[in-house]
């Protein structure tokens, strides 16, 4: 339960971040980079509820 909860917390780190770089005019790979990983992480959590 808890590595669910981190998976999820680590996902939304990780949106927070694709935001940031977003409002920063960063490079559009990195941007999407990073909304794959927090996708992911997200998904991870989620599996791990079942």
């Amino acid at each position: 339960m808890i590595w669910a909860i981190l998976l999820m917390a680590l996902g939304a780190f990780l949106a927070g971040g694709a935001i940031s770089l977003q409002r920063q005019k960063a490079h559009l790979s990195w941007i999407i980079a990073l909304w794959a990983l927090a996708a992911a992480a997200v998904a991870a959590g989620w599996v791990r509820t079942l």
